[in-house]
């Protein structure tokens, strides 16, 4: 029951917190503009890509799973099997099931900060900025609207990778709510631009009567 309360509460930093920041954000440094051009290159060109996740609370509370993602729009995060908790994308809304409880709640992708991913089109020079990481080969993209603190704040790292689409590799993102709850997921066993069905994305729907998308 911890567990999965604490999943919960982890989950849903990939919710809406940093809603208004895809649509009105801070404007990158002329300096940065190379950097932010290497990783909307890198989104255009995945047009798939799965990959193993392991997701960080900030009680240092560790879970994996599989991560799906199908541009434009679509992802799913599968925990291990005792999480009973499930987050899909399917290309126009995200979806969280919470298989325990039998609760769904969504919201539009377009209002979460996964839609800097989900979306190849949106241009991230107008609501991200570059930090500096000391190292050539990593980049670190931050994204917040400072006149709405209270959606937070998501920073995606990529690390240079020459077999990957744009020479890039998401590592993974950390996310930091307006209560300061700070989620971290870290990306491994990439795997870019393979076959994924739609019927990846679809779940069963657990309140009575329901039958899932």
């Amino acid at each position: 029951m911890i567990k999965t309360k604490l999943t919960r509460l982890a989950a849903w930093t990939l919710a809406p917190v940093a809603a208004a920041s895809l649509a009105v954000g801070v404007p990158a440094i002329a300096q940065s503009a190379n950097a932010l051009a290497s990783v909307q290159s890198h989104l255009k060109s995945t047009n798939s890509m799965t990959a193993s996740f392991v997701q960080t609370d900030r009680n240092g509370q560790r879970l994996s799973g599989q991560l799906t993602l199908k541009r434009p729009g679509k992802i799913r995060f599968q925990y291990q099997k005792d999480v009973p908790l499930l987050i899909v994308g399917d290309g126009s809304r995200l979806t969280m099931i919470d298989y325990q409880v039998k609760q769904v709640q969504s919201w539009p992708v377009k209002n979460s900060p996964l839609g800097a991913l989900l979306d190849p089109d949106r241009d991230l020079s107008k609501y991200a900025k570059v930090l500096p990481t000391g190292n050539n080969d990593v980049l670190s993209i931050e994204v917040k609207d400072p006149k709405r603190p209270e959606y937070g704040t998501i920073t995606m790292v990529f690390v240079r990778d020459g077999a990957a689409p744009g020479g890039l590799r998401l590592r993974g993102w950390v996310a930091l709510d307006s209560q300061n709850n700070r989620t971290r997921i870290d990306l491994s066993n990439q795997k870019f631009n393979v076959a994924v069905a739609d019927s990846a994305f679809r779940w069963t729907d657990p309140r009575p009567g329901r039958r899932g998308r």
